[in-house]
């Protein structure tokens, strides 16, 4: 059965847009492309001029009729105001992380998208990558037994990362925020929701320099408004305890450590701002840890594979797997890290979510959303 394509535009013409057009072109036939938008019209002119789509304002794709799925690349600082205006037009909305860089604000969008009747996905969506499917395969089949514990752990040198890329200094792009979503969307797509956070945060480097000479900002002084470490332990509803420490404050490239501990082995997975990577077993008795094969499809870059889940969700009117309330409970999480490093109390979380089946096991790329939905998915 042929399945027709969901229209769809693109708002935010930065770097991250070239992969997530390009798969949508290429390998998720249940998308079309059809413009994109930019708060400067020469980039959307230029994005467009690439990929052979239109250039629209973000007016002319809320107000056009064929448009139905939006995805949002713009910088965190803009997706409240972005988001808002595309729900209020109607529009299906699939967004870069994280949806809000307020918790409010995010419980708006979130409320907004329901009484419009519009889906709300939300990034990061390498959890649907092979790696991190496999790591929850091996969980659920009980090879590590009774899972006790999780570390996720990642470093990075935003001195050098924010003069590449400049969003990085604005709201909402802190190492938490920007790159430790990454670890706790892993962990809680595998593990579920989390009942209470406790947390610490600093920022012992509160202004920097920018460094190159060719630059017109050489030497000129900014402000760093966001996290430079952030740190939390936190308990998850069936009662696994987590670590989390993520250090902006530190040396590039990154050095991801992601674990989760069992009564019967351990597994150490690979890099969740990656879809592939090795995913190693160690079972109790043994020495040495093995690299278990991935079974699922998507080991390559394969972002905008959350747009492509949430279109087929839309044509099966069930709910899409990078869903809002998942990404609504990550952000209440690193929020709640740290309002607990303000008020030096454990928080209790309010929202929660439903842990959402794994991907179809065997089928690669395309073949696999068709066969998903094929499957009728008893979601």
């Amino acid at each position: 059965m042929k399945v027709k394509a969901i229209k769809a535009a693109v708002v935010g013409c930065g770097n991250i847009s070239d992969i997530y057009i390009q798969n949508m072109q290429q390998k998720f036939q249940i998308l079309e492309v059809v413009g994109c938008a930019a708060s400067h019209m020469e980039s959307a002119k230029r994005k467009a001029e690439q990929f052979g789509i239109k250039a629209m304002t973000i007016e002319e794709i809320c107000e056009s009729d064929e448009i139905e799925l939006v995805v949002n690349l713009t910088p965190p600082s803009a997706h409240y105001a972005v988001i808002k205006q595309l729900i209020e037009a109607g529009k299906h909305v699939y967004t870069e992380k994280v949806f809000a860089v307020e918790l409010a604000e995010a419980k708006e969008l979130s409320e907004l998208a329901d009484k419009k009747g519009v889906y709300l996905g939300v990034a990061p969506d390498t959890f649907l990558g092979s790696s991190i499917q496999t790591a929850r395969q091996l969980v659920e089949s009980g090879l590590i037994g009774e899972v006790t514990s999780c570390t996720a752990i990642v470093n990075r040198d935003y001195a050098t990362l924010t003069e590449l890329f400049s969003f990085l200094k604005g709201k909402g792009a802190g190492i938490g925020f920007d790159l430790g979503i990454y670890y706790v969307t892993a962990l809680l797509s595998i593990l579920g929701p989390v009942k209470k956070v406790n947390g610490m945060m600093k920022n012992s480097i509160t202004e920097r320099i920018h460094p190159f000479p060719r630059e017109d900002n050489f030497n000129e002084r900014y402000q760093i408004e966001n996290e430079g470490i952030l740190a939390g332990t936190i308990l998850f509803e069936n009662g696994v305890i987590g670590s989390l420490q993520f250090n902006s404050e530190s040396v590039f490239p990154e050095k991801p450590y992601v674990t989760l501990y069992g009564t019967q082995g351990v597994i150490y997975m690979s890099d969740p701002n990656e879809f592939g990577g090795e995913v190693r077993l160690l079972r109790k008795g043994q020495t040495e840890a093995i690299v278990f094969p991935g079974n699922f499809g998507y080991s390559d870059n394969s972002r905008g594979l959350g747009a492509a889940e949430m279109a087929w969700a839309i044509q099966n009117q069930r709910r899409p797997r990078a869903n809002k309330e998942m990404a609504y409970h990550a952000l209440e999480l690193l929020h709640g890290i740290a309002k607990s490093n303000l008020t030096e109390r454990t928080i209790i979380l309010q929202s929660t979510f439903e842990k959402m089946p794994p991907l179809p096991q065997g089928y690669l790329n395309q073949e696999y959303l068709q066969a998903d939905e094929e499957a009728a998915l008893t979601i």
